[in-house]
């Protein structure tokens, strides 16, 4: 659009030149050739001829310079270019690229969580410890009490658990010898029961006991062992008893005489029963040994049944005189109360637990040894130096493995497989192997776009990456060398008759090929003579994508209308 500008402005400066250079043409001539002048007419018209040409050609000029400029900017006539692309065979490699943070794979931290006072140092900045190192001393008096607090926690809870599970163990009451019941408590299923209600009485009716009193002239003569008979004045009968114990009391009878106590235990055949009066005889080195008095039989043990929870009552069979055996169930309770208790106090003792494990790691973290091998990191202590709770004080990491955490958005996170190898770049651009050390499940929705996170591992001997920099990874997700490519921008989505969203491509064709169908909403931009063809995708990289089905090679395919300005400054 430039050249008639230039054309006109060329032209009218050869004119002006042409002038001006005339009269020194003209003195060059010879004399002989030189114009004569006319005679009757004025000198100084010339002149005035000669500034009217100047002035003629000036303003031919001006037209001129419009002219060019009025071309030069006026709108030209935008034209259009169609771009194709021939389907082809070639290969093609998906790439997954992103970037994440490394970190050690390994790292242990030292907090403290009372205060207190640095005593010793042991490590610098730096440093490689391996574990079991010794790193510093603390002063903390907090933390002795803290741990001490917490074991007495522990301890109290501790016992109240287990005499609750004992009580627990009422819930199917039940007695703890065998016997006979007496004094029982009528019961009924749906009956409320207290904790320490006494229900019946238990006693061990096999055999009675029998206490009598001899002189002590006798102290040396009867012994644990002997048999006596025992008058049993109620039956008219006697039966036979045996000495279970002496002992030497010292009881003064109403006459002066001084006694000494002998237990007898009587065998009950069926017939005896408590408070029956007896007496006991000895037989020993020829002569019989009469008691002071008769006593009274007492049954050789008893006790009350008593209820450990409070509750309600499912059965009973409690009965007088009903012989019992040891731990046959005889009332059932429903304790639901008492496994509250016990539940909350299970709660209790596991927070009081974990209260005296950081309390005691605490404690020992005031001598402090490194906990596994690595570099000292973010050390900031000084002897003497007061340090208040919750200071974390030091850092250990094993950087011999980098981790490195990164994202993979939804799009090629089905590409991606725990041990696949990867390319990662620092941020100076050393490159380094790596491979895919977990895949997350989970993804996380950031602006519309879900990501997966994603750990790269790295091996790092030499530690020259560093904890905590940007690094920048590349993966291959998949790759095919033998398949039908055409560029991106050759597969088009469309709607289809039936309303949903497809891929097309549209294929140049001198009549409608047979695979081809007809779009609900036609595709802007597509000119005469390309059909939509449906095809099946497959990999991309940056530049082409896979054609599994829909084309074939050699096929001259639709990419895009370019629009070329007829104005080269878009206006």
């Amino acid at each position: 659009m430039t050249e008639p500008v230039l054309e006109v402005n060329h032209q009218a400066d050869q004119a002006v030149q042409d002038m001006e250079q005339k009269p020194a043409v003209a003195e060059e001539l010879p004399a002989e050739e030189l114009p004569m002048p006319t005679a009757g007419k004025p000198k100084g018209k010339k002149k005035r001829n000669k500034k009217w040409i100047k002035w003629g050609v000036a303003a031919v000029v001006v037209v001129a310079l419009g002219f060019g400029l009025y071309r030069f900017l006026a709108p030209g006539k935008d034209e259009t270019t169609v771009v194709t692309d021939v389907v082809q065979y070639g290969s093609i490699t998906s790439k997954v690229e992103n970037s994440g943070l490394s970190r050690p794979k390994k790292s242990e931290s030292i907090t403290l969580t009372t205060a207190g006072t640095v005593t010793e140092v042991f490590v610098t900045e730096g440093q490689q410890v391996h574990a079991g190192d010794k790193l510093f001393t603390i002063d903390s008096e907090a933390a002795r009490q803290a741990v001490e607090k917490a074991r007495k926690d522990v301890e109290g809870y501790q016992k109240q658990l287990d005499a609750k599970y004992k009580a627990v163990a009422g819930l199917n009451l039940a007695p703890t010898f065998s016997g006979k019941l007496l004094e029982t408590v009528k019961l009924n299923p749906g009956d409320t029961i207290s904790e320490g209600q006494v229900v019946a009485k238990l006693v061990d009716d096999s055999t009675f006991r029998l206490k009598q009193y001899y002189s002590y002239a006798y102290k040396n003569t009867i012994r644990a062992g002997q048999t006596a008979s025992v008058s049993i004045p109620a039956l008219m009968s006697t039966v036979t008893g045996r000495v279970d114990a002496v002992h030497m009391v010292e009881r003064i009878s109403p006459e002066g005489s001084k006694l000494f106590e002998v237990e007898f235990v009587v065998n009950n055949a069926g017939s005896l029963t408590a408070d029956m009066v007896a007496s006991a005889v000895v037989s020993a080195g020829g002569e019989t040994i009469y008691p002071y008095e008769s006593g009274k039989l007492e049954y050789n043990r008893s006790g009350e049944l008593k209820s450990t929870v409070g509750g309600t009552v499912i059965s009973s069979s409690l009965l007088d005189y009903l012989p019992v055996k040891a731990g046959q169930v005889l009332v059932r309770i429903d304790g639901e109360d008492s496994e509250n208790e016990i539940f909350t106090l299970e709660q209790s003792l596991s927070e009081a637990q974990k209260a005296l494990d950081t309390a005691q790691k605490n404690l020992d973290n005031c001598n402090a040894v490194a906990p596994i091998d690595g570099t000292v990191m973010g050390l900031a202590l000084t002897p003497g130096q007061e340090l208040e709770a919750n200071t974390t004080v030091i850092q250990i990491a094993d950087t011999s493995t980098i981790l490195v955490d990164a994202t993979v958005d939804e799009r090629n996170i089905s590409y991606v497989k725990q041990g696949m190898p990867v390319t990662v770049k620092s941020w100076d651009d050393m490159e380094y192997m790596g491979t895919v050390e977990s895949v997350s499940l989970t993804s996380k929705v950031e602006n519309g776009v879900a990501s997966y996170p994603m750990v790269i591992s790295l091996d790092n001997p030499d530690g020259t990456i560093i904890s905590g920099s940007n690094m920048t990874y590349t993966l291959i997700a998949s790759e095919n060398d033998n398949c039908l490519v055409v560029p991106i921008q050759c597969v088009k989505n469309a709607q289809m008759d039936d309303g949903s969203i497809g891929k097309v491509v549209f294929v140049q064709a001198d009549s409608r090929p047979e695979n081809a169908i007809d779009l609900s909403v036609p595709v802007e931009g597509v000119p005469e003579g390309f059909y939509a063809v449906p095809v099946e995708t497959g990999i991309s990289d940056n530049y082409n994508i896979e054609i599994k089905s829909g084309l074939e090679a050699d096929m001259t395919v639709f990419t895009t209308v370019q629009t070329n300005s007829g104005n080269p400054y878009g206006y």
